[in-house]
């Protein structure tokens, strides 16, 4: 498993400050994706637990509200275990602090059934489409994707969207 770059001080991928990993590796190839050098599934850097420690590490600062695990795509069977892992040790540690995840795959097809949906706040699904891309949308690039509160559609069993 192999991660991109890890951001101290992100606020554009979430609310408020945030520390971002980016996972390296990802099938979609979507078009004009705003990170084609996370494709790779050989770049990047290893990922094991001093990743992780580094990364909660990052986050022991009053000021940083959350984690948020993009890519490249977190939830590739190649990722979702460093995904699940990060997110399982980030709300052991800071159970009042929020996981946002981007991902193509969708959360009612393909993810409300994984351990890794136990850990994260909001998930937002589904592939960039360059066709749909909508620059006033809020945490998207594309009108298909959805911003979903994760906790509160697994708990109704049924998709709530974050507000």
């Amino acid at each position: 498993m192999r991660y991109n770059i890890v951001r101290k001080m992100d606020i554009s991928n979430g609310p408020g400050v945030r520390v971002s990993v980016f996972m390296q590796g990802c099938e979609f190839h979507c078009k004009n994706c705003f990170n084609p050098e996370t494709w790779d599934f050989e770049g990047g850097k290893d990922f094991n637990n001093d990743t992780i420690d580094e990364v909660l590490e990052l986050c022991d600062k009053d000021y940083v509200k959350g984690l948020s695990i993009l890519g490249g795509e977190p939830m590739h069977p190649k990722n979702i275990k460093a995904t699940t892992e990060l997110a399982k040790a980030f709300k052991e540690k800071y159970p009042n602090k929020n996981i946002w995840v981007w991902s193509g795959f969708k959360f009612d097809e393909d993810l409300k059934d994984k351990e890794v949906m136990n850990y994260i706040d909001v998930l937002v699904d589904g592939r960039y489409s360059d066709e749909l891309h909508d620059p006033t949308l809020k945490w998207r690039g594309s009108s298909n994707q959805r911003v979903i509160d994760v906790q509160k559609s697994l708990k109704n069993n049924n998709i709530i969207e974050f507000k």
